[in-house]
């Protein structure tokens, strides 16, 4: 058996990790040289650059402006649940789940919160639930976007205008990169780390008004951390949504965030966002249809993500072999491709099937995606051969 020669294109940034995820096209440390070093984050010029990612971040997405942003510490993760420790058990819980971070939230409340009236709609990595047996009179727990199943919400048409209960979406691998209809959710949380590049640790956490009146007037029961805290003698803390933030945050890393902004805002905004993300995915989905030995984790065109690209191998010897095995030559294929420099951190997340994942946010130029597929290609043939 001949094998291919190493293709002659190499992508010019090999970097498509789901997050930490590559910087936009032209950084360098240079754009960090104004960070506010040294200085407190309380001190006015400190605050200021605070508000203003705020103020962009409002901008650049079409954030109502009765809503309230704030930059929140711990990531998404620590968005996602302060918002679940203080808003929720005023009512039932629906929560469709179908891929591991959505899955953590389940855990949350049914394990830590123990709740008790808790609806899990779940479905297996590469598909959604029936989410139209969502019940908008309770509250709503989801991912519009999942990182590690390659597999987003098409339509928010199943989220009633007038519900009576919350929408809570993480969205941490959809903003920036998906137009999130603002008026059908009432809490939505993300990170700096995803589809602008920004660096790890800060989260953003949103509030509709009907978040923030069920803040001021639900008390939950439960203790909460300080760092959990948005509320003080029933009144929202303002200050959280206006830079004044819980916990001391990098002026560094908001320095880079700026940049991301600016950046998006430059080259159009998010309708230019979600043009170069759509393009990602439609490089991938035109090589995966003349490939016979690969294949989307998520089947349905429609639900395919355009941020975190999940595929896998569907040859019959590979599905031949057991989890492990599969698992075994998945990993060896992302090893050669990192062992060569042209992919860095694809292999698939630790819970999910065996396979690849390609992050095509918005950051990634299409050429270095179109210029990794013949490796992948290449890599795939090292691996067959051992199995022939």
């Amino acid at each position: 058996m001949t094998l291919p020669p190493k293709p002659a294109v190499r992508p010019a940034n090999p970097h498509f990790s789901s997050g930490p995820c590559a910087k936009r096209p032209g950084w360098s440390v240079a754009v960090l040289e104004g960070a506010l070093l040294g200085r407190s984050h309380r001190a006015k010029e400190g605050k200021a650059r605070l508000e203003e990612v705020i103020d962009r971040t409002r901008a650049v997405l079409g954030i109502p402006a009765d809503w309230r942003i704030g930059i929140v510490p711990a990531s998404d993760t620590g968005a996602v649940e302060m918002a679940l420790w203080n808003l929720l058990g005023q009512r039932g819980i629906d929560m469709p789940a179908w891929e591991s971070f959505g899955l953590e939230w389940v855990n949350d409340v049914l394990k830590q919160l123990k709740l008790p009236d808790v609806r899990v709609l779940k479905a297996d990595y590469g598909r959604l639930p029936d989410l139209y047996q969502v019940d908008s009179d309770r509250d709503v727990v989801f991912t519009w976007n999942g990182t590690t199943s390659g597999v987003r919400v098409p339509e928010a048409g199943w989220i009633a205008d007038d519900r009576k209960g919350l929408t809570l979406c993480d969205a941490t691998s959809a903003a920036f990169a998906m137009d999130l209809p603002w008026h059908k959710l009432d809490v939505v949380t993300w990170s700096w780390q995803k589809v602008l590049g920004g660096e790890a640790q800060h989260g953003m956490l949103v509030l509709s008004p009907r978040a923030v009146e069920r803040l001021e007037s639900f008390d939950p029961g439960r203790p909460l951390p300080k760092i959990f805290r948005l509320t003080k003698g029933g009144k929202l803390i303002e200050g959280i949504f206006t830079g004044e933030t819980i916990n001391t945050p990098s002026m560094l890393c908001v320095e880079d965030a700026l940049d991301g902004l600016k950046w998006a805002e430059e080259i159009g905004g998010l309708p230019a966002l979600i043009a170069r993300s759509e393009a990602n995915l439609k490089a991938v989905a035109d090589w995966v249809e003349r490939t016979d030995w690969m294949e989307f984790l998520a089947v349905d065109p429609e639900i395919r993500s355009c941020t975190a690209i999940c595929l896998r191998i569907c040859a019959p010897w590979f599905k031949a072999l057991d989890d492990a095995a599969q698992a075994k030559v998945a990993k060896a294929l992302a090893a050669l491709l990192e062992a060569e420099g042209v992919a860095y951190d694809i292999g698939s997340y630790r819970d999910a099937p065996a396979g690849l994942r390609i992050w095509g946010g918005a950051t990634v130029e299409t050429a270095d995606i179109e210029a990794l597929l013949p490796w992948v290609e290449w890599a795939y043939a090292q691996v067959a051969a051992q199995h022939a």
